[in-house]
């Protein structure tokens, strides 16, 4: 039995809500193991080493950071792990070129492309230029087609995390209600197409959506991925549902000295305090749905890298 992660650890110290925290910082390091280790026997019996190029333009701090720990994941799971670092002048030519050459390299499985690009690049056009068997993050327009029907790619990352922490907590989604407030193509629309194929009833909700608060009532599993920060109530969430909370928000500290000083905290869209004593399950922000995007992506590598030799990928989920 592994030891339990920190947050675990820290969540055990706190008075018991009525909500189980799901602890999705152990599932996403226990994720990484898994990927490892599969790496390791890909690479063992096949010669063929998993290979993740990121692509970074400009220097913004938030994406630098989240980069660099990209690249050490990756490492730390014994893969290729190739940062390219460009500067914000860079031409789109120049970058559509750059990922051409990545396509074009067998070394190379996974192509991630850092998001947001100066405003001069039209992202949709990097996005597209990216071969769709090396899309990891699963944003082509081909591998949503693919998920639309049922068909092998790849998946973005959060939605695929999310629904790896809904299975290991509810086992069997078949006939469960499930209500995603946010229908972005990176998160609410793959997460709609994700639930339906494990036989949900599913609602996607959004801004032009009536009555919002009574139809997320209903909701046996309520996803929020709507960037506004406790946009969720608690008197929103039906008794015992599931609530997976995507957002990741800065806000001031709710200290008024620390907010005075322009330090802030970090909250999801859904309003924790009062949800965690009606929900049955809820993921914390932050160490809920945040740690699953870096281990899905080493899996989408994996997988990447499998079906480039023709080897069907081992199921990485517990």
């Amino acid at each position: 039995m592994p030891f339990p992660s920190l947050l675990a650890q820290e969540l055990s110290c706190r008075p018991s809500p009525r909500a189980i925290l799901i602890d999705g910082k152990a599932y996403a390091a226990a994720l990484v193991d898994r990927a490892a280790a599969a790496a390791a026997r890909l690479e063992a019996n096949e010669g063929v080493k998993p290979g993740l190029a990121v692509v970074i333009v400009g220097e913004d701090p938030a994406s630098q950071i989240y980069v660099r720990n990209k690249g050490e994941t990756t490492l730390r799971a014994g893969m290729r792990s190739d940062t390219h670092r460009l500067p914000d002048t860079i031409s789109q030519e120049d970058l559509l070129a750059l990922i051409a050459t990545l396509n074009a390299d067998a070394d190379i499985h996974g192509i991630l492309v850092q998001l947001p690009l100066p405003k001069h690049i039209d992202s949709s056009v990097v996005l597209d230029a990216i071969d769709p068997d090396k899309d990891v993050d699963g944003f082509h327009v081909v591998n949503a087609g693919r998920l639309a029907v049922g068909l092998p790619g790849m998946v973005p990352c959060t939605p695929l995390g999310s629904l790896m922490l809904l299975k290991d907590q509810l086992g069997d989604l078949t006939g469960l209600n499930a209500v995603i407030v946010g229908r972005s193509n990176i998160v609410g629309k793959p997460m709609a197409q994700l639930l339906l194929a494990e036989n949900c009833t599913v609602t996607v909700a959004h801004s032009k959506t009536r009555d919002l608060a009574a139809l997320c009532r209903t909701a046996d599993i309520l996803v929020a991925a709507v960037g506004r920060p406790e946009m969720i109530k608690g008197d929103w969430i039906k008794p015992g549902a599931t609530v997976i909370d995507v957002g990741i928000n800065r806000v001031p500290s709710a200290d008024p000295v620390k907010a005075a000083e322009g330090k802030t905290r970090v909250v999801g869209d859904v309003a924790f305090k009062e949800a965690v004593e009606i929900a049955g399950r809820i993921t914390p922000v932050p160490g809920g749905v945040g740690p699953m995007t870096i281990a899905c992506l080493l899996a989408n590598t994996y997988s990447a890298a499998c079906r480039s030799i023709g080897v069907e990928p081992e199921p990485l989920d517990a």
